[in-house]
């Protein structure tokens, strides 16, 4: 994460929003693609829009740059209403996944080409295209065309391009899209290094969970153009609000059951014949009695061939799979009324764990606290 433990302006009740969206619809015929939209979005904050195709993010981001038009609600942009501005008015700039840079022009022509167009002095224009190849550490190779570039530095050229009329608003569309996965995430680390340097505030539509999880300040989960859960990535991650968030988020195993008991902040479900009990944190919104699942990482889940007779949440089965990664081992253990659970373990050592393979009995154990009871 990029910002500082102390960054964080939505908790500030004072704080101004840069953006704020007031019962956004957005209709295409009879399809509502974005329906009563509420959302604040603070200056300098790095922003991802989240969510399987389909869902509007990618609509919420047009309706931002201009491109599409609000069919109910309004959008401010630092205090501004955007209805009836166009795109080229606003203090926005996008851009896009397939970067869209002028290929018979050098990348310093690529740059100064807004800036021509713009009403900054001619005098200062060689100075900020300068500026801009220095902050993306391109200025070896100004008088390249962009074939002349790779993947990686066609990215960085595009963000420059994009940041020359220092915009206060800067949208990315899958702007990580066409990189390779190791690029990806070094580039990743980029955008939020220049993203701090600039002070612009970015919002960024990614359907790729890590890269928002890495980036964002602040993530906002969307599904079939509703708001789900907007919060920090530790947040998001740790206490999803729904089983929709729980499943779209990261790895996770769900178990369905009825909450048996409920107390302050804990909850209690009853899930499987012969099974004992399953204590956790209880999600907002559950009711005793109720129908529920109950969430928890596999991460959290620890894996041991003896009874952890110390532990309430404890249950047994037999390792049905194993999957190594290298870094971690994901163990899939069946247990004897077939549910199916996932357990993951670090490989901190040279041979990590060997004492555990296919069809052995194991037990599956996790805290009190590991997991958390949502509303079904």
């Amino acid at each position: 994460m990029n910002q500082n433990t102390t960054f964080a302006p939505w908790a500030d009740p004072n704080a101004k929003p840069l953006i704020t969206f007031d019962n956004v619809t957005k209709r295409y015929g009879t399809f509502t693609a974005i329906e009563k939209m509420n959302l604040s979005i603070y200056p300098r904050e790095f922003f991802a829009l989240l969510g399987p195709s389909g869902c509007g993010k990618t609509t919420l981001m047009r309706m931002l740059g201009g491109f599409e038009e609000v069919s109910e609600g309004t959008i401010t942009i630092d205090g501004q209403n955007m209805k009836g501005i166009p795109a080229n008015k606003r203090a926005v700039n996008m851009m896009f996944q397939s970067y869209a840079l002028f290929p018979h022009l050098t990348v310093a022509d690529n740059l100064a080409f807004g800036l021509k167009r713009s009403d900054m002095p001619k005098s200062e224009i060689d100075g900020r295209v300068e500026e801009m190849l220095r902050l993306v550490q391109l200025q070896k190779f100004a008088k390249r065309k962009p074939h002349q570039l790779s993947g990686g530095q066609r990215q960085r050229v595009a963000l420059a391009r994009a940041l020359a009329k220092a915009p206060k608003l800067l949208l990315l569309d899958e702007p990580l899209g066409a990189l390779d996965k190791k690029l990806r995430q070094e580039t990743q680390f980029e955008l939020m290094d220049i993203q701090e340097k600039t002070g612009t505030t970015f919002v960024i539509v990614t359907h790729d969970q890590e890269e928002a999880m890495t980036m964002a300040s602040r993530i906002a989960v969307m599904d079939h153009g509703n708001l789900i859960q907007v919060d920090t990535p530790d947040r998001v991650y740790e206490a999803p609000n729904s089983v929709y968030v729980a499943d779209f988020i990261g790895d996770v195993n769900i178990i369905e059951g009825t909450v048996a008991r409920l107390e302050n902040d804990e909850a209690e479900l009853s899930w499987a014949e012969g099974q004992p009990s399953i204590r956790a944190l209880a999600g907002s919104g559950i009711d005793k009695g109720a129908s529920a699942a109950f969430a928890i990482r596999p991460e959290k889940v620890a894996i041991a061939t003896e009874d952890p007779t110390d532990r309430h949440n404890r249950v047994q089965g037999h390792v049905e799979d194993i999957a190594y990664l290298g870094n971690i081992s994901t163990y899939y253990v069946r247990l004897e009324n077939g549910t199916l659970i996932k357990a993951q373990t670090a490989n901190n050592r040279r041979i990590a764990r060997r004492n555990i393979t296919w069809k052995d009995k194991v037990w599956l154990s996790w805290t009190d606290t590991a997991g958390i009871v949502l509303q079904r």
